[in-house]
C-alpha cells in the first residue's frame, strides 16, 4: 500500500525541530488532567445522536467548506468507499457503508447550493442527521492535536555523514489482509538494525540514528537529498511486534519531566545521551519497512491525506471515510489559537489513537505545517454527518453480512501504524 502519513499521538510540541533542528516550546498542558484515551466500553457504540437543535452552527464553516481542498479531500474518501475492501468496515452500528457513500455525494450538493452561510446550515438541518462522540467523558469531550509530514536530510547512497539506514520489505515476510506478519512476529527492531542479512535492502540512509528511529515507526517521510530533490518514501510492512512508546520510560526513568516531554526534548536527550539509544530504541520491538512512493502523503485508507481537511480517529469506532465537523481552537500562524470549525473526513488513524476522546488534524507538510501541528492541543467536539434519506444496504453487503466476520483483533493494526511522537498527556 502507499506510504501513509498517520503519526499518531503527535505532541503539542516542537514539532518544527524534524525540518529545522530548533526547539519549539510544546503548548502548556500541565493543567489537562482528564484521561482522554479512555477506551469505549464493551458493546457501547462512540456516537450518539444529537438533536436538530443542539446542531453546532455549520455555517461558521462555510468560508473553509468552498476551499478545493474540501472536495479533494471528499473525492479521496470516496475513491476508497468504491473499493471492494472499505464494505468489510461496516456496518458500524447503525451507520451503514451505503449511507456514507450517499452522505458524501449529497454534501457536494448541498455545497453547489449554498451562496451564503446560513443557506448551507439550513440545508444541513433539513438533510442530514448528526451524531456527536461520546468524548472521554460522555460529554463529547474530544482532545484535538495535529500531525504532519516532516522533512529529513538523507542520501540514497551511504556517505560519512550519512550511514543510519531504512529497510526495505525483506523477502520471505508475507502479510495477511489486514498487514499483519503471518505466522507471527519476525525479527525485533534490535536484530534487523544488526543484521548483516540485510544489507543491500536499504532504501535510503539518514544522519541522525534517532530521526530513521521516528521514520521506522512513523512509516511514510518525506527525505530531502543532498541535490534537493524531496524523495518520498512509504510504508511496505512490519515486523509484526506491538509499538511500545519510549516517552513514557524517559520519564519514568527520570530523563524527561512528564510536562516537558516532546519531540524536542527526546532529540536533545539522545544527543546528549547517545549510550542510551540501544536501551531505549530497542524496547520498541515494532519496526516498519518502506518503498518508493509519489503522490503522498497518504492516509490508512490508501488515499492522500489534504492539510486541515483530513483527521486521524480510532477507526476500530469511528467511520471511514465519512463526513465530519471539527469545532475546537487550532493556532493562526503566529501560534496563537483561535476559533477551528471545519469540515474533514476521517482518513487516517494512529498508532495510539484509539479512544473516542481523541482526534488529530492533519496540518500539511515541513516546517511550517509542524508548528501548527506542535501548537494544536485543545478540547473540542467531533461531529459525524449522514444523510435522512439513507440508500437500503447492497445485495453484496447482505452477502457479506451473512458470510462468518472477518478476525479483527483490536491489537491487529492494519497497514497503517506510523507513530511519530508520545503524547505529554501520557498516552
Amino acid at each position: 500500500m502507499p506510504t501513509r502519513v498517520c503519526l499518531a499521538l503527535i505532541l503539542p510540541a516542537a514539532l518544527a525541530a524534524l525540518a529545522c533542528q530548533k526547539p519549539v516550546e510544546p503548548v502548556p498542558v500541565a493543567k489537562i488532567e482528564k484521561d482522554y484515551n479512555r477506551a469505549l466500553p464493551p458493546g457501547a457504540f462512540a456516537l450518539e445522536k444529537v438533536d436538530p437543535e443542539d446542531y453546532p452552527d455549520f455555517g461558521d464553516a462555510w468560508y473553509r467548506a468552498k476551499r478545493l481542498g474540501l472536495r479533494k479531500s471528499v473525492a479521496h474518501s470516496l475513491a476508497y468507499l468504491k473499493t471492494p475492501t472499505s464494505k468489510q468496515f461496516y456496518p458500524l452500528g447503525p451507520i451503514t457503508h451505503e449511507r456514507v457513500v450517499a452522505s458524501l455525494e449529497k454534501f457536494l450538493d448541498l455545497l453547489d447550493q449554498s451562496d451564503t452561510p446560513e443557506k448551507l446550515n439550513d440545508l444541513i438541518a433539513r438533510n442530514f442527521d448528526v451524531y456527536r462522540s461520546i468524548g472521554c467523558d460522555d460529554d463529547g469531550t474530544v482532545l484535538f492535536t495535529g500531525y504532519y509530514s516532516p522533512i529529513f536530510e538523507g542520501s540514497r547512497q551511504r556517505t560519512d555523514r550519512f550511514k543510519f539506514p531504512l529497510y526495505k520489505l525483506p523477502k520471505g515476510i508475507e502479510k495477511d489482509r489486514y498487514g499483519e506478519v503471518i505466522g507471527g512476529p519476525w525479527k525485533e527492531r534490535k536484530d534487523i538494525e544488526g543484521d548483516v542479512g540485510l544489507v543491500g535492502s536499504e532504501l535510503v540512509w539518514l544522519e541522525d540514528r534517532f530521526e530513521a528511529y521516528v521514520l521506522s515507526v512513523q512509516g511514510s517521510g518525506f527525505i530531502r537529498l543532498p541535490n534537493g530533490e524531496l524523495y518520498e518514501i512509504g510504508y511496505a510492512g512490519n515486523n509484526g511486534h506491538d509499538y511500545t512508546p519510549i516517552g513514557h520510560m524517559l520519564v519514568s526513568d527520570g530523563h524527561i519531566d512528564k510536562h516537558k516531554l516532546s519531540l524536542a526534548t527526546m532529540i536533545k536527550y539522545f544527543k546528549d545521551h547517545p549510550e542510551d539509544m540501544d536501551k531505549y530504541l530497542f524496547a520498541n520491538k515494532r519496526y516498519i519497512f518502506f518503498k518508493d512512493v509519489g503522490g503522498g502523503p497518504f492516509g490508512c485508507l490508501g488515499q492522500p491525506v489534504t492539510s486541515e481537511f483530513s483527521v486521524a480517529t480510532d477507526k476500530d469506532i469511528f467511520p471511514r471515510g465519512a463526513l465530519a465537523f471539527v469545532d475546537t481552537n487550532a493556532p493562526n500562524g503566529e501560534q496563537r489559537r483561535t476559533s477551528f470549525r471545519s469540515f474533514v473526513l476521517d482518513q487516517d488513524r494512529g498508532a495510539a489513537i484509539r479512544a473516542p476522546g481523541r482526534c488529530d488534524i492533519y496540518m500539511g507538510v515541513g516546517e511550517e505545517a509542524g508548528k501548527k501541528a506542535g501548537w494544536t492541543y485543545s478540547e473540542g467536539h467531533l461531529y459525524y454527518l449522514l444523510c435522512k434519506d439513507a440508500p437500503l444496504p447492497s445485495g453484496d453487503l447482505a452477502d457479506a453480512a451473512e458470510a462468518p466476520p472477518l478476525p479483527k483483533p483490536r491489537k491487529a493494526r492494519e497497514v497503517d501504524e506510523r507513530l511519530i511522537i508520545e503524547k505529554t498527556s501520557g498516552q
